[in-house]
């Protein structure tokens, strides 16, 4: 954990100094705030998730999530804010799973936006975690500093929290599974723009650019394109029945479909 400390928070004093983390993580616009006081206050006195990770005394990392359907197995995890690279999120999503599996849970969801890359290693490599459902324009546009006015297309991943490769992911095996050589890239990367290719054969490459959130600020109209190819790539798999079922290290999806 190097030197974290977790607890569950409940004081209107605790969750007022997570609302200043998130609000300096995101910057949101006005009224735009992933969550307020006031709602983090109530989840947390009706028993469900809200968390902080703190490093010197100092509030690094929080979670707040919220028990979901189907009742008795869900938690969904609605937002997760941690300084980068510190091993806080990690931390946090150990600390989640050990929450929800005391109570009985076997699933832990959120989403996360698929053309952030980091993100999806984090949450595929890293956690174990798979990509279940593509959910277009989740929150509809989003003014904040990460998502600067673009469209929140969303991926739920589902944490199957005593899946073998879940187990072997938070002892510290990263789950890396292996491209067959046939293998087709139905979405490259070409001078830095998206390129479709096929889309008939069994295993499937969708890339993802390397930094979506440098782009949004640098060449939002780059940014948009990749937006709908992504969406009209690897959305279009996931609806008729194409399985995600890992992360390269190159930065692609790996999608599995039945031709």
């Amino acid at each position: 954990m190097n030197g974290l400390v977790l607890r569950e928070l409940r004081s209107i004093e605790e969750l007022e100094e997570v609302f200043r983390l998130f609000d300096g993580i995101w910057h949101p616009d006005p009224g735009g705030e992933p969550i307020t006081v006031e709602l983090m206050r109530a989840l947390a006195h009706t028993g469900n998730y809200v968390t902080g990770a703190y490093r010197g005394g100092r509030l690094v990392g929080a979670s707040v999530g919220f028990l979901a359907t189907p009742a008795g197995q869900v938690l969904h995890s609605h937002v997760t804010g941690a300084a980068i690279g510190h091993g806080i999120g990690f931390a946090l999503k150990l600390h989640q799973r050990g929450w929800a599996l005391d109570r009985g849970l076997d699933r832990i969801t959120w989403t996360y936006d698929p053309l952030v890359r980091r993100n999806s290693h984090f949450n595929l490599v890293k956690l174990g975690a798979r990509p279940e459902e593509y959910l277009r324009s989740f929150y509809g546009v989003m003014g904040d500093a990460i998502n600067t006015g673009d469209e929140s297309d969303r991926m739920l991943a589902v944490w199957r929290l005593t899946e073998s490769r879940v187990i072997a992911a938070v002892r510290g095996e990263p789950c890396r599974p292996e491209i067959p050589p046939d293998a087709v890239t139905a979405l490259a990367e070409r001078d830095g723009r998206p390129v479709a290719g096929r889309t008939d054969a069994r295993t499937l490459l969708v890339a993802v650019p390397p930094d979506i959130e440098a782009l949004r600020r640098t060449d939002p109209g780059t940014a948009r394109t990749w937006r709908h190819a992504v969406r009209d790539v690897l959305g279009a798999l996931m609806g008729e029945g194409a399985r995600v079922t890992g992360f390269s290290g190159e930065g692609h999806y790996i999608v599995e479909r039945t031709v």
